[in-house]
């Protein structure tokens, strides 16, 4: 049984924790708060940065670090505090450079730790914008100052996305990698990075060293955070690569509210019955 103050759940934002309007419902907000209530931890991982996660913070009400930009940082929100962080190499000015000289009509952004730079924007890239509720900086991508990039973000239409992975996998770029993170967004981060190396960093934070993780994540920018926590799980709506990754499929998707289900399935192990809470 599960000591549930020792019990820290991690969970993916976008198609996991948010439904399909970008929405927390009420049920799994009434859910996160009976399992904090109780002496369980709360945070999330998330691709968005720490401008775009401005409407969640005091809805959620996080009193444990965040890990943001597909694991490239840990943030702590109550001390305004980076506790990890790394960047893009210098050489992914020009990467990004290649990749839109070859594909001239995708969108893309840089995105750094105070600032989006919308380096040329598209029915794609605006939407994302849009998600995220922020207002970016427009700027030639050959002016953006290099240095504190957290990562790059292509945006494009659904059948541009296979377009892009072979054009990436026919290339040995140095010091960086790609993910793709939602069915018209493709990303570039530091090589070895992603949000289950970011995890294995959380688990050395102070108090978190003999913690019991609990991740969940619907999509392949999701898929070593599920491997690196001590229980995954999936929402029904994740991707076959998430599902298969995870250790628990969950029966109900984003839009049905498969958070607070999976809250009730730790509650049980960490032995409260759900029908008295």
């Amino acid at each position: 049984m599960l000591d549930i103050s020792k019990v820290v759940l991690v969970c993916d934002m976008d198609g996991t924790l948010l439904n399909s309007k970008k929405e927390i419902t009420p049920s799994v907000r009434a859910a996160i708060k009976r399992f904090t209530s109780l002496g369980g931890r709360f945070t999330v991982a998330t691709g968005r940065t720490i401008q775009s996660f401005q409407h969640y913070f005091n809805m959620l009400e996080l009193d444990y670090p965040l890990i943001m930009f597909n694991g490239s940082m840990i943030y702590d929100k109550l001390h305004d505090t980076v506790l990890y962080s790394t960047f893009l190499p210098e050489n992914s000015a020009d990467i990004s450079i290649e990749i839109m000289s070859a594909m001239p009509h995708i969108g893309g952004e840089v995105l750094k730790t105070d600032c989006t730079i919308v380096f040329r924007n598209n029915e794609y890239e605006e939407k994302h914008t849009r998600i995220c509720g922020i207002t970016p900086i427009y700027k030639p991508l050959e002016e953006i100052e290099k240095g504190d990039w957290q990562k790059v973000l292509f945006a494009m239409s659904p059948d541009d996305i296979p377009k892009i992975m072979a054009l990436a996998r026919s290339k040995s770029y140095k010091g960086v990698q790609f993910v793709k993170s939602a069915d018209i967004f493709f990303e570039m981060i530091p090589e070895g990075i992603t949000k289950g190396s970011a995890l294995k960093k959380y688990r050395q934070l102070d108090n978190m060293q003999d913690c019991f993780i609990v991740a969940a994540g619907d999509y392949d920018n999701d898929i070593e955070m599920l491997i690196e926590a001590d229980i995954g799980a999936a929402p029904a709506n994740a991707q076959p690569e998430a599902k298969a990754a995870a250790d628990i499929v969950l029966k109900h998707s984003c839009d049905e509210d498969a958070m607070a289900e999976l809250i009730e399935i730790i509650l049980k192990k960490c032995g409260f019955d759900s029908n008295k809470l």
